[in-house]
């Protein structure tokens, strides 16, 4: 029950300031460390700069060269525009942004006046103080410290919460206690179980029983759980070529290269591919770790709005028509780089219109499947296959395998040329230690599953769970009046409930009730903006999901949380047994 953040945590060591803070949510910063870099001149360090001068005029004129080639699924792109009005984020009354601010302002006022009365000994503080340091510049910025210590503190209780089992179905919450409102917490010997709905377990493959745990631990026999070394040193095993092997096959692509952590694959992958010179044009709701990776790059970061095509061709014609700013040279390279499920927004990218723009603009396209490959497309191969589209027209595909595969680490896949540079050059295989053999027993054995290549449908079987389960949580909040974002076929279902203080009262209403569910707010997503996030998983029965429900409902009725002004949808929806 962890709040993922598209920027670093509040409680991070080493901060921004309250500016960037702020500010990280809505832009990217620019700069990072400068890093050597050179793409293999055949493939990403090409054409950009004379598809700068060639696409000019059509820049300019709104014309296209190459209509041949830009001309995507049409039939996708139908399909998108049909899911745009339920995409749509339903914003908030002015009754209720006016009393989202006020309950922030009261807090933030309250926190200096707690500070000031620190200060001068009038209340004592109990957060670790720094010694012997004194004439030294803190360690902590100041806006994050008293973030932490006036607003973190109060809604500590419903985050970070230890589990003592299997993140399945159902998990198993360890009891905490707090005797002096946050400051510090003690963990009892009580544990209570729960409905798990924070989990990204979408196809269940987070087991201890059942085959790929079986395997697993077979290869924990076999072949230890260390491999002490780095790809390039000793640290390549025969499991892991035959994991890029299935990797590769699975997506219909010539190669893929694997990596022990998925936030490692973005940000270290990333600075290998563009660098100074180069340009980034980014959603604005892109995850931290490809913001790391954009900062560490060296390149210039440009982001456009949430899922905008509009802004997208935008800024891509400006990057185009003004090049680099001072020499106005062109671009070396520009690469897009867009999530196919949004883990905060739980919006599906519109993948043709990208693919569609970054053909005509000579770009290339980095997609991260994080939260979409195993959990979209009618054989969970992502949200590729969702539009119908071809995974070869998507230049760099990269995915983890924490979520659908019930495992850790990451992959990037595409063309062998691609690969084999990354072989060579990435910070992944150079520096970090190989992925453990029995988590790549994991997900081999899992993704065979999906495959269908053990010789049961059980794969199919919980692609076909996921999607009922999704669009049938999805359309019974609808029917109860709360506002919900994000598209009909993705796991994660956000409920806005916009008041921080409402989100944490409904997110303890919900643990007291036995769900275990993840409140987010502030820095994780904009101030007013606040939400409970639900993962869906293929292993939910309908009386889990049922269950979930009444409790929502009845919670969010007694602090009045149903903010939508939509009408509740026309049909009812049918819970279809798989």
């Amino acid at each position: 029950m962890v709040e993922e953040s598209r920027g670093s945590a509040p409680n991070s060591d080493l901060g921004d300031s309250s500016a960037d803070v702020i500010s990280r949510f809505y832009s990217h910063k620019n700069g990072g460390a400068k890093h050597s870099n050179g793409f293999h001149k055949a493939e990403l360090n090409t054409q950009n700069g004379f598809a700068s001068k060639r696409n000019l005029l059509s820049a300019k004129e709104g014309l296209d060269f190459d209509g041949d080639e830009v001309d995507c699924d049409r039939r996708s792109i139908k399909k998108h525009e049909a899911d745009e009005e339920e995409e749509a984020c339903e914003e908030a009354s002015l009754k209720v942004a006016i009393i989202t601010y006020l309950g922030l302002s009261i807090l933030v006022l309250f926190g200096y006046l707690n500070d000031f009365l620190r200060k001068i000994g009038v209340l004592s503080t109990l957060m670790t103080q720094e010694k012997g340091h004194e004439g030294y510049s803190p360690l902590f910025q100041s806006f994050e410290g008293f973030y932490i210590r006036n607003i973190f503190r109060r809604v500590r209780d419903i985050l970070n919460r230890p589990i003592c089992s299997v993140p399945g179905a159902e998990v198993q919450v360890m009891e905490r206690i707090t005797d002096d409102y946050g400051w510090h917490f003690k963990v009892t010997d009580k544990t209570f179980k729960t409905i798990n709905m924070a989990s990204y377990n979408y196809l269940g493959f987070a087991e201890n029983v059942g085959p790929c745990a079986d395997a697993a631990e077979d290869t924990a026999f076999k072949s230890g759980v260390g491999i002490c070394s780095t790809r390039q040193e000793l640290g390549t095993m025969d499991i892991h070529q035959e994991l890029e092997r299935i990797v590769a096959r699975f997506l219909g692509v010539e190669d893929a290269i694997t990596f022990g952590m998925g936030f490692a694959t973005n940000s270290l992958n990333l600075p290998t591919l563009v660098g100074k010179g180069g340009l980034i044009i980014s959603d604005v709701m892109n995850h931290s770790s490809l913001i790391v990776g954009s900062r560490l790059s060296g390149a210039v970061t440009k982001v456009f709005k949430h899922n905008d095509m509009k802004d997208l061709e935008k800024v891509l014609r400006e990057a185009v028509v003004y090049g680099q700013p001072r020499t106005r040279r062109p671009w070396k390279k520009i690469i897009l780089v867009v999530e196919g499920v949004y883990s905060m927004e739980g919006t599906i990218v519109n993948l043709p219109e990208v693919i569609r723009l970054k053909k005509k603009y000579k770009a290339y396209l980095y997609l991260d499947e994080a939260h979409s490959i195993g959990a979209l497309g009618a054989n969970g191969r992502g949200v590729v296959e969702y539009h119908g589209l071809n995974h070869r027209d998507v230049d760099i595909l990269m995915g983890t395998f924490t979520k659908s595969f019930g495992a850790a680490g990451g992959y990037i896949a595409g063309s062998k040329k691609l690969i084999d540079y990354l072989r060579t050059k990435s910070h992944s295989t150079s520096y970090a230690t190989s992925m453990s053999a029995p988590v790549a027993r994991q997900i081999i054995k899992s993704m065979s599953i999906i495959m269908g290549e053990d010789g049961t449908n059980e794969g199919m079987k919980r692609l076909k769970c996921l999607a009922r389960n999704t669009r049938y949580f999805r359309h019974r909040l609808r029917e109860m009046g709360f506002i919900v974002y994000g598209n009909t076929d993705s796991p994660i279902v956000p409920l806005v409930g916009f008041v921080p203080g409402k989100v944490y009262v409904f997110t303890k209403m919900l643990v007291a009730n036995g769900i275990a569910t993840v409140g987010v707010s502030f820095p994780a997503v904009p101030l007013h903006q606040s939400r409970i996030r639900f993962c869906i998983s293929a292993a939910h029965t309908k009386e889990m999901l049922d269950k979930v429900l009444d409790v929502i409902y009845k919670s969010g009725k007694h602090i009045h949380l149903m903010y939508s002004q939509r009408p509740p949808p026309a049909t009812p929806v049918q819970f279809e047994e798989v």
